[in-house]
């Protein structure tokens, strides 16, 4: 079993901050990519960003606003949310892709989502 555990969403004013962390525990034989994905209201989920070997990219609503780190020792994957607009309001989720065992097939895993709203 493989868990997707985030944490760090919350209510904050326009201009402020919030960072997100996202840890994967359970059986885990090695983690290729992790990201984020948000869905607001009405929406379909979007890519935020994502990191691979240390390579990012990133949704050109939040290029220079966000950024996304590993910890590989963690297992663990932050998002460092600056200057936040009432736009980025949205329930954001870890997503990862992980094999369990060595050979053996990888699969996506979300985590259960973590509201962040932007309002004054």
């Amino acid at each position: 079993q493989v868990q997707l555990v985030e944490s760090g969403g919350g209510l904050v004013q326009p201009g402020g901050s919030l960072r997100l962390s996202c840890a994967a525990s359970g059986t885990i034989f090695s983690i290729d990519s992790m990201g984020w994905y948000r869905q607001a209201p009405g929406q379909q989920r979007e890519l935020v960003a994502n990191i691979i070997d240390g390579n990012t990219i990133y949704a050109d609503s939040v290029k220079g606003r966000f950024t996304i780190s590993r910890d590989n020792a963690k297992n663990t994957v932050y998002l460092q949310m600056n200057i936040l607009k009432p736009e980025d309001t949205a329930v954001y989720y870890c997503n990862a892709i992980i094999a369990v065992r060595n050979g053996g097939a990888q699969f996506r895993y979300w985590g259960q989502g973590t509201q962040v709203t932007v309002s004054s």
